[in-house]
Order: structure tokens, then C-alpha cells, then sequence
């Protein structure tokens, strides 16, 4: 929900259109699936564990494998990275960094009848390489997707069950105003672009290897009452870690990536702010500074904290344990993943 373009020269004015869209935020209805964590019956099939082969650990780092039911509740989901289990495997599970330049480290043995290789891939269309060498060998997608066939978001917000008993967000007198942590810079980044016209009108502490190092308790946020979560790049859904970790600090995160609308799949729209809710980052950097000298308004972005939690997706247990449940739940369907390519760049 962009604003019309306009010209806006006096504080008096931004208080106006601070208020419309305020007034413009309601309260989204989050029509946004969770992601499954129960396995569902299959009528006239006796239930059995199902087992996931991690084929490839994402980047060559290895991590210790979950015990589904132990972490998640989930039951009946074996999770093993033992490949000479590969003949009886229900499903396996291919990051696609390992094989996006080296189709040969896919499985070399033929396949069993009934086993679902599942394409896992939670980097950006902007870094994802190979896909035509991959056409038609995966039977699922596992992305940030709302499309794909297991959808698992970076984070999403769990309802909270009584929120009667939630006191008001205490987080409007924070003595800082605005941060951002980047490691990876780069001048020809649309972030990089709006972070040089957004400081010269307001203070942006910069934190990380492009700015001042971060503590190691990573706390740092915490004293400041907005962050900029600016995406590497803008696809659909591509909402990472940038905006839930902003939003676990307790701040109201300003946002560069998707349109608004795509943002408001996952948040209500009172939640953040969207570097195209203005035109100009003048605009912005004046809205952000009477949000800090006006703690009545600054509480619109934070009210919805009274209905929501925020959950940080577990990488990489919490895709290994979906992953298996959706196997499970998908055990009788025969299915190809075609036109990969298109479909994740569209």
C-alpha cells in the first residue's frame, strides 16, 4: 500500500500522512498457512516412520540432525545423513548450493519406486545458479515460498492464545534511533543505494564487517526503536532473517524488498514500514524521527505484539523435520517438478 506521490514540506504535513497511513494500516488477517507439523492419516495405510536422507548439509557445514520428536512434537520422522540408507529412503533432501555447479554429487543410483528427492533452496533467484541442469529430477520444492510444496518462511508470527493476559509492548523510550547490520556490501545493491540517500537526512548506525563490529551478546539492537531490514535483493517472498531478527529485538523494521502487499502475506501491515510507504527517503527519515519524538504513534507499529509472537524458523533441524512430514503426507501422490527455472524467478 504505497502512498501517492506528493509534496510534503513542513513537519505539520508528514504528521498528516503519518496519520493516513496509520489510519490505512488495519489489522491484516494473516491468511498465511503455518507451516504443517502434524502428519496427516492415510486412509487403509498403516501408519510407519518415514525417513529423510540429507543428501547434501547446506554449504559443507555439518550440523547435528534432529530428533523431530524430542524437538518438534513430530513423530514418525527419522532424519539421517547416512547415504547407504539411500535404497530405503522415503525421501531425500538436496541443497541446492551442493550440486548448483556439480550435478555429478546427485545420487548416482537409481532411484526406488516411491521416493521423493526434494529441492531445498532458501537463497534468492539473484544467487541461485544451475537451475536448468536440474529440470525435472525433483518430485518437491522446499523454499520461503508460499507456492512451494513445503513452504517454510525464514520466520512467522504464531497467534498468541490469550492475549488478554499480553501487557502493552513497553518498548516506545529506546535511546537510539536507527541501525543496521550488513556484511555483505556491495555499491550496485539497491540497499547500499537507499542506505547513502536515507543518511543524509537522518543518523544510521551501521553495524557488522561494512560498519562497527557487534558485541558478541549481538544485543545491540535492543537500544534502538527502528532497523533497516534491506534484502540483498527483491523477488516474491524473499523476506529473510533481516526482518524477524529486527522484529525479536523489539523493533519496527524498515523494510526494502517486495511490494508492500507481499510483506502483509506474513505481518500485519502495522508491523513494519516499507521504504516505498513514502516518496522520497527524506519523507521517511522525517516520519522516523516524529515517530521517536511521539510515543502515541510509535505505539500503532507496535500494538499488534499484543496478538502475535514471533518465531524464528530453527535452521537447519526445523526444514529437515517438515521436509519429512510432508513426505509422509505425500507418500501416494506421483508428482515431477517442472519448469523449475521459471517458476523460482517468476
Amino acid at each position: 500500500m504505497s502512498t501517492p506521490p506528493c509534496r510534503v514540506r513542513t513537519p505539520r504535513s508528514l504528521l498528516c500522512i503519518g496519520c493516513t497511513l496509520l489510519l490505512l494500516l488495519g489489522v491484516s488477517l494473516l491468511n498465511l498457512p503455518e507451516p504443517q507439523t502434524q502428519i496427516v492419516p492415510i486412509t487403509g495405510v498403516q501408519p510407519s516412520d518415514v525417513t529423510l536422507l540429507v543428501w547434501t548439509h547446506p554449504f559443507g557445514h555439518h550440523s547435528r540432525l534432529p530428533d523431530c520428536e524430542a524437538r518438534f512434537g513430530i513423530q514418525m520422522c527419522v532424519v539421517t545423513d547416512d547415504r547407504r540408507l539411500y535404497p530405503d529412503a522415503d525421501g531425500v533432501i538436496i541443497h541446492h548450493r551442493e550440486i548448483a555447479t556439480n550435478t555429478s554429487a546427485l545420487p548416482r543410483d537409481p532411484r526406488p519406486g516411491g521416493q521423493k528427492w526434494i529441492w531445498m533452496n532458501f537463497e534468492s533467484p539473484s544467487h541461485t545458479r544451475g537451475l536448468r541442469r536440474i529440470e525435472g529430477l525433483f518430485n518437491l520444492t522446499m523454499t520461503y515460498r508460499l507456492d512451494s510444496d513445503i513452504f517454510l518462511p525464514y520466520g512467522y508470527l504464531v497467534p498468541r492464545r490469550h492475549t488478554h493476559h499480553v501487557a502493552p509492548p513497553t518498548r516506545l523510550q529506546r535511546p537510539r534511533l536507527l541501525a543496521w547490520v550488513i556484511s555483505n556490501w556491495s555499491e550496485l545493491q539497491a540497499r547500499v543505494a537507499y542506505y547513502r540517500r536515507l543518511a543524509n537526512y537522518v543518523g544510521v548506525d551501521v553495524f557488522g564487517q561494512a560498519g562497527v563490529s557487534l558485541p558478541e551478546d549481538s544485543t545491540v539492537v535492543r537500544r534502538y526503536q527502528f532497523y533497516l531490514a534491506l534484502e540483498n535483493s527483491q523477488h516474491t517472498d524473499y523476506i529473510t532473517e533481516k526482518l524477524w531478527n529486527s522484529l525479536l529485538a523489539g523493533t519496527v523494521p524498515v523494510v526494502l524488498g517486495p511490494p508492500r502487499e507481499n510483506y502483509e502475506r506474513f505481518l500485519p501491515p502495522e508491523a513494519f514500514i516499507h521504504v516505498d510507504d513514502f516518496p522520497s527517503p527524506r519523507l521517511l527519515a522525517q516520519y522516523l524521527q516524529l515517530l521517536h519524538r511521539s510515543p502515541a504513534y510509535l505505539q500503532r507499529h507496535l500494538a499488534w505484539r499484543r496478538s502475535y509472537s514471533v518465531h524464528l524458523t530453527a535452521f537447519w533441524a526445523e526444514h529437515y523435520c517438515t521436509a519429512c512430514i510432508a513426505v509422509r503426507n505425500k507418500r501416494l501422490q506421483k508428482n515431477i517438478v517442472t519448469n523449475l527455472k521459471h517458476w523460482f524467478e517468476s
